[in-house]
């Protein structure tokens, strides 16, 4: 964005630091009182009583942070902390109640475990791991108290943390088997099939008119399933973007700036005349670095690929617009070249290439020497590249293969290898230096060749100017106070002709709005305690403006009637259907059931809960359940199915042929309830009181 718009940005923060810093007591006496409650400061939230503080809850984000490399953004890695210490928590609590204690010995024992330590010279002695060597280490680092025991620290914590989760787990597991008895029954549930004559009453049978849903219906269905709507507080806004895009004045401007970069301009030289490219670039502040690879047609810029291979060496094409961008492009050399070659190659690593292991012993002259002299062996005798390459290269993928390579393109190599494969001839032989050691190359064969262009290309990107952002942040301003009349953002929108996207159910540490991206300031003023369904208020965003306004308020409970009504009105015209359909099927007969709904007797073959597919109908387990355990030619009347209701007669059922045991299906059984552990803890979790207040007491977030 332009300076104006940094301008703005930097002012608004000095006012809003200014302002806290004067009245923050002042507006909101009763903050002062929470300032001195340190159950109120020091705390972000409780599990099952015991309380998760702003320390602890500090140290392990940073820690998060450390061991993912800052990959993730600020909210995500909170995220993944509160869940962290709910868990942990949780299997604390659990694993005391069994009375297991994961203590400091556990934690030892694994670390004796990892590969990074049971292998790293200094904890060993004579060539074997050694654990006092390894406790030293950890006890010295703990006394000096520096960064790398903090480091280790954070480690070891998380390494308790798996244990506790895998003790417990395997805890439950141990207690989950399987009866040779549930076995069997799994084996005859699964493979006995029914055929049956069965109607069929389908919901579509009863018009959706003829079905009355109202508030009070979708109020008692949320509440005796309050499990299932259960939500965190949430906010709905309505926002207009304003962006801040190049006029056609200013593109036609900027493309003049750039065609004056052609000839020269008294003792400044021009992109013409000039043959130093990377300095004219650096001088003339290009907005792309010089590239001087080589480039086929199809990887220069297309909008003028055709006429850049018309032309000559030291032409200038341009300004032309790629993307968004205005360019200048000068040919700088021409070439004849393969666009693939076929080579092998023997690689020679020495201390601190890329390639090393901890067997490389080689310095980098003396791993030149060696890949020397098999060169020159090669060039006398190529028929030995194989078993050298086999006996000294280090790039095993194809050390057996006798150092061949696939055919490779261009850009699929690294420079220096690819340089040396297509600038010289086939059945060349030499020796090349990269970040993964030296390599003996022999280029086999080489095809397609083709002309292909070295370009010296100036960029300028497409960029609004001053004039246009002013325009673009009075638009915003005065949209912004269209609002102060007490109008609706869509009707203020409709009168300029503008478009309003909505963004609900957004969360109090959500970063993202659809469309807009990660706008995290957005989100914090929707949850401030002062913002107010109706209020709004103009923001900086990433390339423009946004005027948004809350439009609604969710608290931290069930879901609003309005909100489940969309999720909950079609199960319950279901429900209200299947209670006028029930009705409708009292006839002693399937044919005179069939006749009174207008329906036909249908044949049902061969079905079994392992498919409980029902031919015509669909996918139907609580039918076929139905139809498994009820008795031969007696009429079973209603079943209440997914897509109907149903009535149907058993006319056969074959049973599978008996096993000589069990034992499969017991172990399936078990396993599939050992695999449960997710399961398992995200029930244990529902059942705990867990006091989530991260985003008011840490993040300032109002609920």
């Amino acid at each position: 964005m332009a300076i104006l718009s940094k301008i703005r940005e930097r002012s608004l923060f000095l006012i809003v630091i200014i302002g806290l810093a004067l009245f923050a007591f002042v507006l909101d006496p009763s903050t002062l009182g929470d300032f001195f409650n340190s159950s109120k400061v020091n705390e972000v939230g409780e599990v099952n009583g015991e309380s998760i503080s702003r320390q602890e809850f500090a140290e392990a984000l940073d820690a998060y942070k450390a061991q993912t490399g800052n990959r993730l953004s600020e909210m995500q890695a909170a995220k993944n902390v509160w869940e962290n210490l709910v868990r942990q928590k949780i299997y604390d609590a659990q694993l005391a109640e069994a009375g297991i204690t994961v203590g400091e010995a556990d934690i030892l024992n694994d670390l004796y475990d990892k590969d990074f330590v049971k292998n790293d010279p200094k904890y060993q002695t004579s060539g074997i791991f050694d654990k006092d060597k390894f406790k030293e280490f950890l006890a010295t680092l703990k006394a000096e108290n520096g960064d790398q025991w903090k480091a280790w620290r954070d480690y070891m914590a998380s390494v308790k943390s798996n244990l506790q989760k895998s003790t417990y787990d395997n805890l439950v597991a141990a207690g989950l088997g399987a009866s040779l008895e549930e076995g069997k029954s799994e084996y005859f549930n699964e493979n006995t099939k029914v055929s049956a004559d069965l109607v069929y009453v389908p919901y579509t049978a009863v018009a959706d008119s003829l079905v009355k849903i109202t508030k009070g219906d979708v109020r008692k269905y949320i509440e005796s399933h309050a499990s299932e709507y259960e939500v965190e507080a949430s906010r709905d806004i309505s926002f207009v973007k304003f962006d801040i895009k190049a006029t056609p004045e200013d593109e036609a401007a900027i493309q003049t700036s750039v065609a004056q970069l052609i000839e020269d301009n008294g003792a400044v030289k021009g992109l013409k005349s000039t043959t130093d490219y990377a300095v004219f670039l650096q001088e003339t502040e290009s907005d792309l670095p010089f590239n001087d690879n080589i480039q086929f047609k199809s990887q220069v810029p297309q909008v003028i690929a055709d006429t850049l291979f018309t032309g000559n060496a030291g032409d200038v094409f341009g300004p032309y617009k790629d993307g968004e961008y205005f360019k200048l492009s000068k040919i700088t050399e021409i070439i004849q070249m393969p666009d693939s070659v076929q080579a092998r190659h023997i690689l020679i690593p020495f201390v601190g290439s890329n390639s090393a292991t901890p067997e490389t012993k080689e310095t980098e002259e003396q791993a030149k020497k060696i890949a020397d002299s098999l060169a020159n062996v090669v060039k006398t005798n190529k028929s030995k590249f194989a078993d050298l390459a086999k006996e000294f290269s280090a790039d095993k993928s194809n050390a057996d293969k006798g150092g061949e390579l696939d055919w490779f393109t261009y850009t699929r190599m690294v420079p220096e290898f690819r340089d040396y494969s297509f600038n010289n001839k086939t059945g060349d032989v030499g020796v090349v230096k990269t970040m993964f050691g030296f390599h003996v190359i022999d280029i086999q064969d080489q095809k397609n060749f083709q002309k292909a262009l070295k370009l010296a290309t100036f960029a300028r990107k497409i960029e609004a100017s001053e004039a246009t952002e002013n325009a673009v942040y009075q638009n915003a301003e005065t949209f912004a106070q269209g609002l102060s009349s007490g109008k609706s953002i869509d009707d203020v929108a409709k009168e300029k002709e503008l478009t309003v996207s909505p963004a609900e159910g957004l969360k109090a540490l959500d970063e993202n709005i659809p469309t807009l991206g990660s706008e995290r300031q957005i989100i914090s003023w929707a949850f401030a305690k002062d913002t107010e369904v109706g209020s709004y208020k103009r923001f900086d965003v990433d390339g423009g403006y946004v005027v948004a306004t809350l439009k609604g308020k969710a608290a931290k409970g069930l879901m609003s009637v309005d909100k489940a009504t969309t999720k909950v009105r079609p199960i319950l015209l279901n429900e209200k259907k299947a209670e006028m359909l029930e009705a409708k099927l009292n006839a002693a007969t399937l044919e005179d059931i069939a006749k009174e709904n207008k329906q036909t007797v249908r044949k049902v073959t061969d079905v079994n809960l392992k498919s409980p597919t029902i031919s015509g109908v669909g996918y139907e387990p609580k039918v076929v359940g139905a139809m498994l355990n009820a008795k031969e030619n007696e009429i079973i009347k209603p079943i209440v199915g997914d897509r109907g209701v149903y009535a149907f007669k058993v006319t056969a059922k074959t049973k599978p042929a008996d096993l000589p045991n069990y034992d499969t299906y017991r172990k399936r059984i078990a396993n599939q309830r050992r695999n449960q552990t997710y399961n398992m803890y995200q029930a244990i979790k529902k059942a705990s009181d867990i006091q989530d207040d991260l985003g008011e007491s840490f993040y300032g977030v109002g609920q």
